[in-house]
This record gives structure tokens, C-alpha cells and sequence, in this order.
């Protein structure tokens, strides 16, 4: 890859603008060996917006497991057989202490995720009553939420609950779609994520890599988030679940992932960038550079997988120079943030509290950590 040629992508994300097609396949094409330029290029656009701040966002699996979809990614599909946390809806009291424990380590964000299909018209009420509940006792925190299919009455019922963003990932190409799922379309996907838009809701949205598409379909995904105007862009890397269908799917390297977030960087350069589940399996030892890259990233455990500890997240965040960010007061559904002190001083509330990232580590035959932690167990959060 050409030094001028990265100059001219870096210029145009600086400027708010969209790296082309062939840009954003140039650079995913780059050596090994020009990884660490591209890394630096996306990092100043990254600042020159962002500055140095990370936005934690925590996980709350409200249910686990058991869902209709035959998502081959997926290890909550019935299809699958991985030995996951799975659970019905869990009780009022242990969701509050989830977030609860999420908030007073940092987190700005907390999202609601519940698998399945699509929620019924009870669920949908059920899940808003917990909005509307979090948002009185956290008034500055940002709800997302994550619950399958919408339709416009559902999202105007969770828009005026509370509900900040609606995340529905459009999880790879339109052409590589039918590859990884039969039981619904692409074009689901999109209707669903319109349908949040239209209610007032902030769409977050991102994509899987690592699923056997090409580094063609990887731009095309990329590009279509930006069609949908993704206000957040969550990026996940495959997690080869043992009992999924892609559990043979192992391809990512450390480089190849830092290529990837940097792509949807020079993409999506003034939108939240989030580096979601895979970051600790794929990204290994070179995980601090993915904050060169995102501004976000999620704290702990992921919905089913083991991930850092939130000690180590956080510690991290401070190690490289950067700070967790801390929500300011949200107004008709718009997400602004401020700055917070330096991390170090969120690890000492958390060492304060007792956090307690002990415990056992259950690995499957692909070497991918389950969780055993938190909401839906009997053991206390990795946060």
C-alpha cells in the first residue's frame, strides 16, 4: 500500500468523508508489514474526533439460549450445541444488580439483549418496564437494546420507555447472507433497523467477520451500515463456538482484525466504533492497538464467551493514554458524553467495591472461553 495512497484515505476520513470501495479493500489487502502504518492512520482519525476518550458498554443477557434462528454463528441457535449459560428471562432483582455492577465500573452504555426471534407484545412491555426503571434510577445512563425483530409499534414502545440506541447487526453482506442463515433475510435485518430509526431510536449496527466472506463482501457490509446511518458500529470477529456450524472457521489473525477495524474506521470515521466480541480470542496480545482504532469497546463478558476482565479493560484504557468516558444527560434520544478522570481512578472504585474476577474458566474444544459469570449464574460478574 502506497504512503500517498494512505494519505489520501486518511484526508478524507479526517474530513468526515467515506473511504471508496477500492480504498477500503486496499487496505484490508495491506501486508503484515503495513499493519501497524494503517493502524496509525486510522488512530489519528479516531482522535480527531474522538480525542482520547472510550466508551464502556456492558452486557446484560436478559435471556440466553433456545432461540428459532439457525444463525451458523450463532451459539444460542437451538441448531447448536455449545455448552452455553441458557436461561429463560431472568428476574427483576438480578437484572438491577447487573446493572448496577456494570454502572459502577464505568460503564455509560448498558445493553439489554434478549435472544430469540423477535419479542412478543408482552416481552416488549416487560423489557420497556425495565427501561423505564433503569432510566429513573440512572437518568444519565444509556439503554440500548437488543431483542430481535421490530416492527414500528414495539420500537415506539421501547423509544418512549427510555431506549437510547436499538442494536440489530446486519452481521455480514447481503450477497454472503444465505451462507450463514435460511430462517430470515438480510432485508429483515434492515426493515427492523428502519423501524427503530423511524421511532427516534439511535440505530447501532455492526457486522461478524471471519464467517468465510470475502474481503468484497466485508466492504460491501461495511458500506451498507453506512447506508443505514449506524450511529454506532459494533465489530465482532467470529468466535469459532465447538457446536456451531462455523466452528472450523479459524482464518482471523491479530493483523487481519486490526486491518478490519481500521477499514470500518476509515468508513464510519465520525461514528462510534465498537471492537465487540472476538477482540481477546483474535486480537490476543496486541489488543491495546484496537483502542488506536475504536472508541468503544465492551466491558468483561459478552453475551455467552468469556472476555477480559473489566480490571484489565480498564487498566488497559490507562496504560495507552486514554480515559473512560462517563455519560452526560441525554435529551430526545440523542447520545452525548463527557469526559471522566483517568481510568486509574475508576480501577480503585472498583478494587474498593470487591471486584471479583476469580472463578472457573470453562473452554471449549475451539479454545473459546463460556461464560459462567454474572446474570443467569450463580457466580459474581467479570467486571
Amino acid at each position: 500500500m502506497q504512503v500517498g495512497e494512505l494519505d489520501e484515505i486518511t484526508a478524507r476520513a479526517l474530513r468526515g468523508e467515506p473511504a471508496t470501495t477500492e480504498q477500503a479493500l486496499d487496505i484490508l489487502k495491506a501486508g503484515d508489514d503495513e499493519t501497524m502504518s494503517v493502524v496509525a492512520a486510522a488512530g489519528r482519525v479516531r482522535r480527531h474526533f474522538f480525542g482520547t476518550g472510550v466508551r464502556l458498554n456492558y452486557l446484560v443477557n436478559l435471556k440466553s439460549g433456545l432461540c428459532s434462528e439457525d444463525c451458523a454463528y450463532c451459539s444460542q441457535s437451538l441448531a447448536s450445541t455449545a455448552q452455553i449459560p441458557r436461561y429463560s428471562w431472568v428476574e427483576d432483582g438480578e437484572v438491577r444488580r447487573a446493572v448496577e455492577a456494570g454502572v459502577a465500573r464505568g460503564a455509560s452504555t448498558v445493553c439489554l439483549v434478549a435472544s430469540g426471534r423477535g419479542p412478543s407484545r408482552r416481552e416488549v412491555d416487560k423489557v420497556a418496564g425495565i427501561v423505564a426503571r433503569i432510566h429513573r434510577e440512572h437518568p444519565s445512563l444509556h439503554i440500548c437494546t437488543c431483542l430481535g425483530f421490530l416492527d414500528d409499534e414495539k420500537a415506539k414502545t421501547l423509544y418512549e420507555a427510555g431506549s437510547d440506541r436499538y442494536n440489530h447487526n446486519l452481521n455480514t453482506a447481503e450477497s454472503h447472507y444465505c451462507e450463514i442463515c435460511s430462517t430470515h433475510s438480510y432485508a429483515d435485518r434492515v426493515a427492523t433497523m428502519q423501524a427503530a430509526r423511524r421511532a427516534g431510536i439511535s440505530p447501532c449496527t455492526g457486522l461478524i467477520a471471519g464467517m468465510g466472506e470475502t474481503d468484497e463482501q466485508l466492504v460491501e457490509v461495511a458500506l451498507a451500515l453506512r447506508e443505514l446511518d449506524a450511529e454506532s458500529v459494533p465489530v465482532n470477529l467470529l468466535l469459532p463456538f465447538e457446536g456451531t456450524r462455523l466452528a472450523d472457521h479459524r482464518e482471523l489473525t491479530p493483523q487481519r482484525c486490526l486491518r478490519i477495524l481500521s477499514m470500518v474506521r476509515m468508513i464510519h470515521p465520525d461514528r462510534e466504533v465498537r471492537s465487540a466480541a472476538g477482540r481477546e480470542y483474535h486480537i490476543r496480545t496486541l489488543q491495546p492497538l484496537v483502542l488506536e482504532v475504536c472508541n468503544s469497546i465492551f466491558l468483561g463478558d459478552y453475551l455467552t464467551s468469556e472476555g477480559q476482565s473489566g480490571r484489565d479493560d480498564r487498566e488497559m484504557i490507562a496504560d495507552m493514554g486514554f480515559h473512560v468516558e462517563a455519560p452526560e444527560p441525554s435529551t430526545s434520544g440523542q447520545i452525548c458524553f463527557g469526559p471522566e478522570p483517568d481510568a486509574r481512578s475508576v480501577v480503585a472504585v472498583a478494587s474498593a467495591l470487591g471486584e471479583d474476577t476469580t472463578g472457573p474458566v470453562l473452554v471449549d474444544a475451539a479454545g473459546v472461553a463460556i461464560r459462567t459469570r454474572g446474570i443467569g449464574t450463580s457466580s459474581l460478574p467479570n467486571v
